[in-house]
């Protein structure tokens, strides 16, 4: 371990904010960004963070260039030096990406990729599984924070039946952000009751596991029924709350119609709440979940 890479063990092991997978691949970015500065033939062994300059991001955009990454991947890595940038002092050193040649990722396919469960045995799911899936189904929760979600805390005192916003932590979250997000049906009582009879004031990770093993234990569980990867879950909350919101199908699922007036108000605002509470905050973002009305 050179230097600058014992300078970024430092500063994460200092700083642990956002979920697992987030600390996790921070971790692995920094390393590979020392890596890259020194192939790039700088002298990261006698380098700290905080020597860390304009010309040495330029260099990262460049090889990432040169190696054909995507601009969603090339955004990701960026996301992690911004982080870095914070906490060392120096944010004003990053720029745009579009200052880098980075360009816009494209959200938007107006394509359904919900995840059903009609014929899907939760049944055959372990309790603790199925329960995780079912919040994920619920509340549009990621797979981290549905696994790693304490009933006791979400619920903040109240009982699932008169609890009105279910409470997500910080360490749950990806990016460490915490949100709010509001409880508007008995199925979603429901499930919480469920999760809260199972776990009580502990966690859906069974308490002789870590989350890493129990992480194994959920994939090749959800697997073994179809239903692979659950992020789709997400994608289902979001379009049920939109015709929730709305009174109508998003545009992934009922295609594209026109809009009243009234009808345009509504899908703006629909869309910045389901973004706050699918934990992403960008308006942009809802595309892929919803799909667009000017999409073509």
């Amino acid at each position: 371990m050179n230097k600058l890479e014992y300078g970024f063990a430092h500063i994460l092991e200092r700083n642990r904010d956002g979920s697992y997978a987030t600390q996790s691949n921070r971790r692995r970015m920094l390393s590979m960004f020392a890596d890259q500065l020194k192939k790039a033939g700088y002298k990261t062994n006698e380098m700290r963070p905080s020597d860390i300059k304009g010309r040495h991001i330029n260099a990262l955009v460049r090889q990432w260039s040169i190696e054909g990454l995507s601009a969603g991947t090339m955004k990701n890595r960026m996301s992690n030096i911004r982080w870095l940038a914070e906490k060392i002092g120096k944010t004003d050193m990053i720029k745009s990406n579009a200052v880098y040649g980075i360009e816009d990722r494209q959200y938007i396919t107006n394509k359904d990729k919900s995840l059903r469960m009609d014929n899907i045995n939760l049944d055959k799911l372990s309790p603790h599984v199925r329960q995780s899936i079912e919040l994920q189904r619920h509340f549009g929760l990621r797979r981290e924070e549905a696994m790693k979600f304490c009933p006791d805390y979400a619920l903040g005192g109240y009982d699932p039946y008169s609890a009105p916003i279910l409470k997500i932590k910080p360490s749950w979250a990806k990016g460490g952000r915490a949100r709010n997000i509001p409880i508007t049906s008995d199925d979603q009582r429901n499930a919480l009751m469920a999760a809260l009879t199972l776990a009580g004031d502990g966690s859906l990770i069974p308490a002789d596991r870590s989350y890493k093993k129990h992480l194994g234990y959920f994939e090749r569980e959800t697997s073994a029924i179809g239903l692979g990867q659950t992020h789709g879950l997400r994608h289902l909350y979001a379009q049920n709350r939109y015709k929730e919101l709305v009174g109508i199908d998003c545009p992934a699922v009922g295609g594209i119609i026109d809009l009243t007036n009234e009808q345009k108000a509504l899908d703006l605002s629909a869309r910045q709440i389901i973004s706050n509470e699918l934990g992403h905050n960008r308006l942009s973002v809802t595309g892929i979940y919803l799909g667009s009305w000017s999409y073509k």
